[in-house]
């Protein structure tokens, strides 16, 4: 495969903030150099192949929450997106592409990210896919403490009443494993969790009140309680 430039889970907690000052400040200091990417590169089979980026959410793209999302915690974003790049002009983020043909899904994208991180001179990069319009504000934050300073994967998962849910998707990658991930997918590996499970990644866990925050929207019924939650003044990063 020619890649073009453009299974344990552990749970970790972040460690005491101590006064509100220092705590401002660890928090600067674990999302410093952070970038984040969009995942909006897939078929969207399950919608029927209707692009859920430019779906109407509260009459704007689906696409934008997201990223509003992230520049609020983020150093710089970007889209992955593979079709019609020039659509995306309005968004006003660079667009990266599969840097693999096919369209497999979001570990493409994910490898995307990481191609464009490493170009751009970070170590890092957060990633979200493009169907999640309630980020929450501390989204890069936990995801760093998670990290920890060895620079691990971190992926988010909420609590459940049977352990953790995770939503690998949502994540938290360095940049250092491309090549890893590029080999993976060329042997055929598409699913998320299983690529990172063998990187002993730690997990973001969100209360499973926030669960909502991380659900995607694959079909009808997912789109109409996006809708009505929006209608009952639910934000970004409530």
């Amino acid at each position: 495969m020619t890649v073009r430039r453009p299974t344990g889970f552990e749970r970790r907690s972040a460690p005491p903030t101590g006064s509100r000052l220092r705590g401002r400040a660890r928090s600067d200091m674990e999302t410093a150099g952070i970038p984040g990417v969009v995942l909006a590169g897939g078929r969207s089979s399950r919608m029927g192949g209707d692009d859920k980026a430019f779906r109407a959410l509260g009459g704007r793209p689906a696409l934008r929450y997201p990223l509003e999302a992230l520049r609020r915690q983020c150093v710089a974003v970007a889209i992955n997106a593979n079709r019609a790049p020039e659509r995306y002009a309005e968004f006003a983020a660079p667009v990266v592409a599969d840097p693999v043909p096919g369209q497999p899904g979001p570990l493409a994208g994910i490898l995307a990210a990481m191609l464009w991180a490493r170009e751009k001179g970070w170590e890092r990069v957060l990633t979200a896919p493009c169907d999640a319009p309630f980020l929450p504000p501390d989204l890069a934050r936990r995801l760093a403490a998670a990290s920890g300073r060895a620079g691990r994967p971190a992926i988010v998962a909420t609590a459940g009443r049977d352990g953790p849910i995770t939503h690998p998707a949502t994540g938290l990658w360095p940049a250092r494993l491309a090549e890893d991930l590029a080999a993976a997918l060329e042997a055929g590996d598409r699913k998320v969790r299983n690529w990172a499970g063998r990187h002993d990644p730690a997990l973001a866990v969100f209360p499973e009140s926030e669960a909502n925050a991380f659900a995607n929207l694959n079909a009808p019924e997912d789109w109409e309680a996006a809708e009505a939650r929006l209608r009952n003044g639910q934000t970004v990063g409530d």
